[in-house]
């Protein structure tokens, strides 16, 4: 399943980039997530739980951080097993400056999954991955405008 999309923060790339390099801003706003325990550097062990469609699970796994660009982009490779299935996914967040000290984040990636969650839907799968994203934007936003140093 790809994963493409945009969103325009009002924020500048730094500062967005700063967040998202942040453990604990991570598991505050990535839906679902319950844990996010840093094993190395850009390295982590997350917990999370999610419904997908009718079925529901607690997944565990890792989530490392590659290729690594200051304020611009980096790679995000997460591996998530549950007893519903698996999801192995990689995805390149490249961020650029836009008008008005806004920051432009792009993501473009590719999720691949197994198990009783391989077996449902096109549909039901991007439409839960479509809704995941706008919460991640949405609490994504809601940090910037809580924190604004």
């Amino acid at each position: 399943m790809q994963l493409t999309g945009n969103k325009l923060l009002n924020a500048s790339t730094a500062r967005v980039f700063s967040m998202l390099m942040d453990p604990d801003v991570l598991a505050k706003i990535v839906p679902g997530v319950s844990s996010l325990q840093k094993i190395s550097e850009n390295s982590y062990k997350s917990i999370l739980s999610l419904k997908i469609g009718p079925v529901g699970g607690s997944f565990s796994g890792n989530l490392q951080i590659e290729d690594i660009i200051p304020d611009k982009s980096f790679t995000l490779k997460a591996q998530q097993n549950s007893k519903i299935g698996n999801a192995n996914a990689i995805v390149k967040i490249a961020m650029k400056e836009a008008a008005n000290n806004q920051a432009e984040v792009s993501f473009d990636g590719d999720v691949k999954l197994s198990g009783v969650l391989a077996t449902m839907g096109q549909r039901v799968i991007g439409g839960v991955a479509n809704t995941l994203t706008k919460q991640f934007f949405n609490n994504l936003e809601s940090e910037l405008a809580d924190n604004k140093n």
